[in-house]
């Protein structure tokens, strides 16, 4: 079993910066795909950024490319999502979730093994 924690959501004006964290369990972390994938009221979850095992690799969704960046720390088992110059529609549960089977990944949830409870961030205008 994989345990996925996120941590570091809260409320931040437009423009302003916050960096998730997601803290895993896992024998071989290094060898997961981790995505943050974010859900607000009334929408579906959808893809925000994925890295992959050893993370030289990053993807990315059009509407955060150039404002978040997701890297990881394999000593650590953690994941983060820097997330700068955020918008009101930025605001969402973000997840955090584990891809046991993949080198690449994917953009879809579905795809994913493992997830974490979500963490709020909350953009005010």
């Amino acid at each position: 079993q994989v345990q996925l924690l996120e941590s570091g959501g809260g409320l931040v004006q437009a423009g302003g910066s916050l960096r998730l964290s997601c803290a895993a369990s896992g024998r071989t972390f290094g060898s997961y795909v981790m995505g943050w994938f974010r859900q607000a009221p009334g929408k579906e979850r959808e893809f925000v950024a994925r890295i992959t095992g050893s993370g030289t690799t990053q993807y990315y969704a059009d509407s955060v490319k150039g404002r978040f960046t997701i890297s990881r720390d394999n000593a650590k088992k953690t994941i983060y999502l820097q997330m700068n110059s955020l918008k009101p529609e930025d605001t969402a549960i973000y997840y955090c979730a584990a891809d046991l089977g993949a080198i690449s990944g994917s953009r879809y949830p579905s795809n994913y093994d493992y997830w974490g409870q979500g963490t709020q961030v909350t953009v005010s205008s």
